[in-house]
């Protein structure tokens, strides 16, 4: 049987979080193809984020590898054909045909016009809505050492493609919860955009919502696993969730004063 594409969870509330990149499978015909092997492709995947998508009442996880189909890429890059689309990897041991391709489109449009209903009806019900789009991101690439905690911060919040001032009070709530929340005895490094500011979802949902829809693109940097084998450090992925839990909430609360 054929994996879901994605996977989606309805609840009561304006707030949406989302990991479209957590997933692994992979079609047959498209894993007939791929060169890469599981540990290649978890290591560019993101990993446990799915579980902290529970800090919303409404949740989309996907259940595909972004080998097969990256939702935060532009239609047009969100099938991985060549390697400088791919971080420099030979994804393919073969060209991937015309028709895997097209059905990995077809998903990919299915993808957004749900997304596009989903937002719809939140909106018609809420009004606002904030949309947490959860990643986490490599900082140990090519066995070397940690890279420059300088430009790689802990968590790194995404807004270069909202109207910032006008969605201030979201986002100021949620970097202050961040920052203050107590992290095993001491703060997170927590600052917007240093080293991502938010893919093409992100873009997307605030060209066709821009002031009914925020997203705040949030990347966390894989201190709580081990990258390269994938291994979770259980005690600190339950903290991180803790702390984006207690985020969220003061999200909605800000929502709830720009009502009165």
């Amino acid at each position: 049987m054929k994996p879901t594409i994605w996977q989606t969870e309805f609840g009561d509330g304006p707030l949406l979080a989302c990991a479209v990149h957590d997933g692994h499978e992979v079609r047959p015909e498209v894993a007939a193809c791929l060169q890469l092997d599981d540990a290649q492709r978890r290591y560019e995947e993101d990993p446990y984020t799915g579980a902290w998508t529970s800090i919303a009442p409404t949740r989309i996880v996907a259940r595909r590898s972004r080998f097969e189909l990256d939702l935060n890429r532009p239609r047009e890059k969100a099938v991985y054909l060549v390697p400088a689309d791919a971080w420099g990897l030979d994804v393919w041991n073969c060209s991937p045909s015309e028709q895997v391709v097209e059905q990995s489109l077809r998903m990919y449009d299915n993808f957004y016009a749900h997304l596009r209903l989903l937002l719809e009806r939140l909106v018609a019900r809420h009004g606002r809505v904030v949309v947490l789009d959860l990643h986490s991101y490599n900082h140990i690439r090519g066995g070397g050492a940690a890279a420059d905690p300088q430009q790689n911060p802990e968590v790194n919040l995404g807004t270069r493609s909202m109207q910032r001032a006008y969605w201030a009070p979201v986002v100021e709530r949620w970097l202050a919860e961040m920052r203050a929340y107590n992290y095993f005895g001491r703060h997170l490094d927590v600052r917007e955009n240093v080293k991502f500011f938010g893919g093409h979802l992100p873009g997307w949902i605030h060209q066709n919502f821009p002031e009914t829809a925020c997203v705040l693109a949030i990347e966390v940097k894989k201190f709580f696993m081990d990258e390269r084998t994938g291994e979770l450090n259980r005690q600190q992925h339950e903290k991180l969730h803790d702390a984006l839990r207690r985020a969220a909430v003061g999200v909605r609360e800000e929502l709830e004063h720009w009502k009165k």
